[in-house]
């Protein structure tokens, strides 16, 4: 379990969803393990895959999903840098009733 506080930039950089140029429409911020495409579930705590029925993935804020974010490293993780987690932007599609990841999957290492 990692104790250690974590950087304000160890999930990226601070956004808003109204500042970016986004292919679809945002629903919010979701936090995203990078190279996968799990995103942080918030009933659980959980990373499951974006398909996976009643995800609840969606967070308010920027802040919000860097908390959760910070929660999971803490539990999961011996060093800080080892988590591969960032906070993205997410849409959602009310038809399939799931979480949307804009971007698609992203990658640890470009």
């Amino acid at each position: 379990m990692l104790n250690l506080p974590l950087p304000a930039d160890a999930f990226g950089d601070r956004f808003e969803l109204s500042n970016l140029p986004l292919p679809r429409p945002p629903a919010g911020y979701a936090v995203q393990r990078l190279d996968t495409d799990q995103l942080l579930d918030r009933r659980t705590g959980a990373l499951l895959p974006v398909r996976s029925p009643g995800l609840d993935a969606l967070f308010d804020s920027f802040e919000a999903a860097y908390e959760a974010a910070g929660n999971w490293v803490r539990m999961h993780c011996q060093a800080g840098e080892e988590h591969h987690l960032a906070i993205v932007p997410a849409g959602y599609d009310a038809l399939l009733e799931r979480p949307i990841l804009i971007y698609g999957v992203l990658c640890a290492h470009p």
